[in-house]
Order: structure tokens, then sequence, then C-alpha cells
């Protein structure tokens, strides 16, 4: 059974950086596909990044551009680099495995959810 951890969240101020990381449990290896969505209350969830199986990373929604995925095997790690960070980034921000090799954007087809780390940008 996959775990995800989520950690790296906090407060910045406009026009700030952040890096997100996500870990797999010590028992088990990173999932082949990993994206990060994030959530504000009373919305859905929407997708990010995401890194597939071949190490192909691609960023979407209103963060493209901003955000640069990344995956380190030996470390079981997924990072993700948020740099000039605005007031509507504040969200908590959650990291999604999947088996397949693709990446997806839905939020049902992936399996594994971490707890989320939350990530508020103050003007």
């Amino acid at each position: 059974h996959v775990q995800l951890v989520e950690s790296g969240g906090g407060s910045v101020h406009t026009g700030g950086s952040l890096t997100l990381s996500c870990v797999a449990s010590s028992d088990t290896s990173l999932p082949n596909t990993v994206a990060w969505f994030r959530q504000v209350p009373r919305k859905g969830r929407e997708a990010v990044a995401c890194i597939n199986g071949f190490s192909t990373a691609f960023s979407t929604g209103d963060m493209d551009g901003r955000v640069t995925i990344s995956r380190d095997e030996i470390n079981k790690i997924v990072y993700l680099q948020m740099t000039d960070l605005e007031p509507e980034d504040s969200a908590m921000y959650y990291c999604a495995g999947r088996d397949g090799l693709s990446c997806v954007y839905g939020v049902g087809d992936f399996t594994y959810w971490g707890q989320g780390t939350q990530v508020t940008v103050s003007s």
C-alpha cells in the first residue's frame, strides 16, 4: 500500500517561492505517475502538475509556467517548485499517485493520496 506524505507548505508573500515535497513510504516505491493537485474551500481539486513513469513533466491550469515538477527515484521524492506566487495560489496542495504510466488530470484517475500541505500567499 503506497503512502504519500507532503511537506514544504507555508506562508509567503506575493512573488515568493516555495518547494513542496512528496515522499513515498519507506516500504514502497514512488507510483509510476505522480501529480500535484490543489484545493480551496468549497471547490474541487484541480491539477497543477504531473510527472509520468518516463519522467516527462507537465504543468497545467493557472500555475502553468510557474511550477516545475521533478522526481528523485532514489529518495522516493517528487518535488513541486513554485515561483511568482500570488494570493490566488493559496490552497491545500495534495500529492497523488497512480499505477498507470501516463499523466491524466482527473481526481478519480489517482489511487494514492497524501494528506495535503497548506500554502498561503499574502499580498
